[in-house]
């Protein structure tokens, strides 16, 4: 348990009724509906009754959907109907319908496309989230399919019928993605059991099959909550950690997804809020909406709209998502920027009573609306074993996800409980830490190995200034580690200075303001990136398509993809060089105060 804390009685419990009332008295609560904007103020009703003054309700404009359920029919087995959701987003197909021969693509990733031609035909792919169902569509569409049927993930007698989003654009579209990123073809989800027949059957024979779309969609008023911690007047009260998660769902109880996560929210908001004198640092909780059907559409508008403000004083942002699902005891996963993650895994080896944990990059998926401005996040929950997820198609979030099946029996409250107190233990020391815990040397790390990766077929760009700049980088990291290192130490010892950690927190966040963006975003820091780009699969997404330049014969093609790639290896040379400076002045300023 973080110290210093009163009445830290953090309880599970109290999350326990709060999902038991979401889910008997909300049941989908879809953003742009009465039962969205009923769970909105029922967040803020939450906050306000523990204490919370700031709590505000936010409404604005989203294109969200509203998808039903299509008919789907199987022509070359007599005209056999299988049971199917329209996706999200889905284009709508007429009451005809489309026809056409079906195709297995895998998980739809544009490999699993060597040797097929799909033209004018319909895919059927798994509902992995490599890549995600949105990426799915849009490689689809590229490939020349008409359709696709996503078959659900879980065992193979799964029999829930999934649902799910397929629009890429990020958020609400703007002039110059409107047209070149939202959905294009009708998608449909299926049973698992379902798709892995029809799997078998392609592989024996032309399989053809006619479906039939009902979605509704169009632009509609949402709402997210917002809740504000002001810490008690001092010289970083200004600045806070954000705390988010969705609240909206899909039809049903909904109970994981993320009934569960926004009373974590509230219980948190709680505690810390009964100790906000104890704060250096603020709390913003962010109750996020149409992240199903809108692809982010709330956390994209509130980064939008308060810019500014969190580019100078967010800190990090702390995803809740899913929290102690049932079976997921014997492992924790957490996924966040490097530089979070020495900070995290310490208290992860504090309070998992030896739990395996395992850790992964964060990419741009759930409601990373922040990567663009540099705020390095990190989520973290209990995890399925590699085993298990191999014998379920990967069914990282449980094979009821995105399901009528995600009902209240699929949350474990006593595992609930280790899942409050991890958390509580990663706010409350981002909150108060004198020195920020953060440590660049795995961010290096991490850009030269790319870097690394890519140095043969980045010789086309001269990739080898890169590599030298990440060089420079690394020593200046090390350096700036210990020094943050020695201040955090003279603080534990009641000999910190101030001056010296303020000027080490400034530069922590100018150091993230550049490297997460680096290190996450194709698009950069203003925009957003399709959700489940391709690129974002990898470390620096503007140098993914090096491989690519190297195998191209010179002309047109090559000389026109080198141009941006010599553009793109400017900005990596840049930002590295830019984060050394950066560590360079912050020493200068500390070493002159002696």
């Amino acid at each position: 348990m973080a110290k210093d804390l009163n009445d830290a009685d953090i309880s599970a419990d109290r999350v326990r009724k709060h999902v038991e009332t979401i889910v008997r008295e909300i049941p989908h609560r879809a953003a742009g509906s009465q039962n969205g904007r009923r769970m909105a103020e029922y967040s803020r009703d939450a906050l306000l009754a523990d204490g919370i003054e700031n709590v505000r309700i936010h409404e604005l404009p989203a294109v969200v959907s509203f998808p039903r359920e299509a008919e789907f029919t199987i022509l070359s087995e007599g005209g056999r109907r299988i049971e199917a959701n329209t996706l999200g987003h889905s284009t709508e197909t007429g009451p005809d319908g489309i026809e056409g021969e079906l195709v297995y693509v895998g998980s739809g990733a544009f490999s699993d496309y060597e040797g097929l031609d799909v033209t004018g035909k319909i895919i059927l792919t798994e509902l992995s989230y490599s890549p995600a169902r949105h990426e799915k569509q849009r490689i689809a569409a590229m490939m020349g399919a008409v359709g696709a049927v996503m078959m659900n993930w879980g065992p193979p007698d799964n029999t829930a019928v999934p649902f799910g989003s397929v629009k890429p654009v990020w958020g609400n579209p703007t002039p110059e993605n409107v047209h070149t990123e939202m959905a294009t073809i009708p998608c449909i989800g299926i049973a698992r059991i379902e798709g892995l027949a029809l799997k078998d059957a392609c592989a024996k024979g032309a399989v053809t099959c006619r479906f039939v779309t009902d979605v509704e969609n169009g632009w509609r008023p949402v709402q997210i909550t917002i809740g504000e911690i002001a810490a008690d007047e001092g010289p970083e009260s200004d600045d806070f950690v954000l705390l988010g998660g969705h609240q909206d769902s899909w039809p049903g109880e909904a109970a994981t997804d993320n009934a569960a996560g926004n009373a974590c929210m509230m219980e948190l908001a709680r505690i810390l809020n009964a100790n906000r004198s104890k704060l250096r640092r603020g709390v913003i909780c962010g109750f996020w909406t149409a992240h199903e059907t809108g692809t982010m559409a709330g956390s994209s508008w509130w980064a939008d709209h308060e810019w500014a403000r969190l580019r100078d004083h967010a800190v990090a942002y702390m995803q809740i998502d899913q929290p102690a699902c049932i079976g997921t005891t014997t492992r924790w996963a957490t996924a966040s920027n490097a530089e979070l993650k020495a900070f995290h895994q310490k208290i992860e080896d504090a309070t998992l009573d030896g739990r395996d944990t395992t850790w992964r990059r964060s990419a741009k998926n759930g409601d990373a609306s922040f990567f663009g401005l540099g705020i390095p996040m990190f989520h973290g929950e209990g995890s399925f074993t590699d085993q298990e997820l191999k014998d379920s198609a990967l069914a990282t979030l449980g094979w009821w996800h995105h399901s009528i099946e995600n009902r209240f029996d699929k949350l474990d409250w006593e595992w609930m409980q280790t899942h409050l107190e991890v958390y509580l233990a990663w706010m409350w020391e981002l909150c108060t830490a004198p020195v920020l815990p953060f440590s660049f040397v795995p961010v290096a790390e991490q850009v030269t190995a790319r870097l690394a990766e890519l140095s043969e077929p980045g010789r086309a760009i001269d990739l080898q200034k890169a590599a030298d700049a990440a060089d420079r980088f690394g020593a200046a990291a090390a350096e700036f580690d210990q020094l943050s290192a020695r201040w955090r130490d003279a603080f534990e010892k009641g000999q910190g200075n101030e001056d010296a950690a303020q000027i080490l927190n400034r530069t922590m966040k100018r150091l993230s303001r550049i490297l997460v963006p680096l290190q996450s975003s194709a698009i950069g820091k203003y925009g957003h990136d399709p959700y489940g780009y391709t690129p974002q699969t990898t470390m620096i997404p503007v140098l993914y398509d090096v491989p690519r330049l190297a195998e191209l014969p010179e002309g047109e093609e090559r000389w026109i993809l080198r141009t941006r790639l010599v553009r793109d290896r400017n900005r990596v040379i840049d930002g590295l060089d830019e984060a050394a400076r950066i560590i360079a002045d912050a020493r200068l300023v500390i070493d002159a105060q002696g």
